[in-house]
């Protein structure tokens, strides 16, 4: 899983995502599930009390053990490094003592560990040569391309989201053709086509109704013969959650799970 809420990490300063949440006038916004904790409360926890900056702190440390760790489980496809390499970061980042890291990943000399600390160093400052690259390029382009946010509980993040507001409005008249109250042509389509199509399909249903599967099938028809694949979509993708025995449907929020 890769965030749980519509925040963009790539545009967040590392000291915001070294924290772990986000904040605006009213909330703190955990960055990992999109829990909110609302300012200006005291909130209790067994017998101590706590403001709410201090309680998002508490959430990260016992939902998500740090942000370390929850940085160091990503797939490799979007951190980049190894399982060994995550492996090395944790003892790193634990203070193992290179003798103990030895024992502990097999690695056969204390040489060994500080050539792989070399080479973690050299690739954060390559990394940082990037990062510096690509803001310049952001600050000269003439109009940043912008992609629609992820929905707050996608249930993975990935290239089939980068989709422009006129990609999606695009798509939507191309399978939508008698407008948007109408008819779907076709769910045959490529992944990033069914999210933009899935997402327009959620704004059928409101979002505070409880659904059975039959209500559920009653709205799917009227949009495509196929119902139940969509419906299965919606789930898998995070639009709608519904109870184990499948009596229960609803539009999913981030503070709800299917």
């Amino acid at each position: 899983m890769f965030m749980k809420n519509s925040n963009d990490w790539q545009d967040l300063s590392i000291d915001i995502i070294k924290q772990g949440f986000t904040e605006n006038r009213q909330f703190y916004e955990c960055l990992i599930c999109g829990r909110e904790i609302e300012k200006g409360m005291v909130y209790k926890d067994a017998d101590n009390l706590y403001e709410a900056r201090r309680y998002m702190e508490l959430h990260i440390s016992r939902a998500h053990v740090s942000v370390f760790e929850y940085l160091a489980g990503l797939d490799k496809k979007i951190s980049g490094l190894s399982e060994h390499q995550c492996k090395l970061l944790r003892c790193f980042y634990d203070r193992i003592p290179d003798a103990q890291i030895q024992q502990q990943l097999k690695i056969g000399s204390a040489s060994t560990i500080r050539n792989h600390r070399f080479a973690l160093k050299e690739k954060e400052r390559q990394a940082k040569i990037l990062m510096t690259m690509m803001e310049l390029i952001r600050e000269n382009e003439a109009t940043p391309e912008k992609y629609l946010a992820p929905h707050p509980t996608a249930t993975m993040v990935d290239d089939r989201y980068k989709i422009t507001p006129e990609e999606h409005e695009k798509t939507l008249k191309k399978y939508f053709p008698d407008g948007l109250d109408g008819r779907l042509t076709t769910f045959y389509i490529k992944e990033k086509c069914k999210l933009a199509v899935l997402r327009h399909i959620a704004t059928r249903f409101e979002s505070e109704r409880k659904y059975t599967e039959k209500e559920v099938n009653a709205v799917l028809k009227k949009i495509f013969d196929d119902y139940v694949t969509i419906r299965r979509y919606l789930i898998e993708y995070g639009f709608m959650g519904r109870t184990t025995d499948c009596s229960s449907y609803w539009l999913c929020k981030k503070d709800q799970q299917s």
